[in-house]
């Protein structure tokens, strides 16, 4: 027995043809997806000015390609309202906003050295117990790895022309993305000892002039760094849900869960950390706090700033 898909025809309308043989069971919004693309692509603005004005070009290049990815994706979204039968406008949907979240998290990472550094630094305490590189070189490694499995799932099971092609892309997306979930909740662990430490370094050592660890600019990026962090963890855990039984699961075909726990939790996590920018947030210090900085007295930190 043929396991062959009929893929949906190209030549159909939304008003020629049933929507139950599209990309899509549902009819999607246009103006909820116009929404986040105009969001993202004002974040995207905004990143790049504060990208150039504080050089936060490693945290800059990896929002850059995660927004243009949303973007692509949304606009994707926004094109299947109009074709849902045809493919390219189902790909540019799905393996954007698939692997997204991979660069937006990578830019997390990279702050939480910069913040490991930085107390390190000014407070002359050890806040972690690892390295504030390898913080880095271990996420980004495990993003990347993530990044490629989710990427290749998705490339395969929208063009794939039979049931197991197709479920074979998925099981490798949906573990792309389950390694994804795994990794980002060791960091939160990982994150969430050195937010710990920095409690107890801040109870007995108060800030002092010249501290950007203690202005009030600071500690709330450091609750946005938090909150975004959780919302990607979020979408990734939905995602993995909503694809565990395929295109066709009930969960992969509600717009509604799609649009708050994908959409809305993506959308947030930009807008806390463009509004909270670390570079803006450090004011004036992310480039001293490169990971190959030895740790040194406030002192010659203030002289070089």
């Amino acid at each position: 027995m043929s396991d062959a898909i009929s893929s949906p025809d190209e030549s159909c309308t939304v008003d020629t043809c049933s929507l139950e043989f599209s990309y899509s069971s549902y009819r999607l919004t246009f103006l909820g997806n116009l929404v986040y693309a105009l969001v993202f692509a004002i974040c995207l603005v905004a990143q790049l000015v504060y990208g150039f004005r504080h050089r936060t070009w490693g945290f800059t290049a990896t929002f850059f390609c995660g927004l243009v990815l949303e973007i692509l994706g949304y606009t994707g979204r926004m094109l299947m309202y109009y074709n849902p039968f045809k493919q390219t406008n189902f790909m540019l949907y799905l393996v954007p906003l698939t692997i997204a979240p991979a660069f937006l998290s990578a830019g997390i990472y990279l702050c939480l050295a910069r913040i490991v550094v930085l107390y390190n630094t000014e407070k002359d305490a050890e806040v972690s117990r690892l390295k504030p590189r390898t913080y880095t070189l271990i996420f980004v490694a495990c993003d990347f790895a993530s990044l490629l499995l989710q990427a290749a799932g998705g490339a395969i099971a929208s063009m794939a022309d039979t049931t197991s092609t197709e479920d074979a892309g998925i099981h490798i997306m949906v573990a792309g993305l389950a390694f994804q979930v795994a990794s980002i909740a060791l960091f939160m662990g990982l994150a969430g000892e050195v937010g710990w430490r920095i409690l107890q370094v801040g109870k007995s050592k108060p800030a002092v002039a010249g501290d950007v660890t203690g202005t009030a600019l600071f500690k709330r990026f450091l609750i946005a760094l938090t909150l975004a962090t959780i919302f990607i963890f979020i979408r990734c855990v939905f995602r993995v849900a909503e694809l565990s039984d395929g295109f066709n699961g009930k969960l992969a075909n509600q717009q509604e869960s799609f649009m708050v726990l994908e959409g809305l939790m993506m959308t947030l996590a930009a807008i806390a950390l463009t509004v909270y920018n670390p570079g803006r947030s450090f004011q004036g210090k992310w480039t001293l706090m490169n990971f190959s900085f030895r740790n040194s007295s406030t002192k010659e930190v203030e002289s070089s700033a």
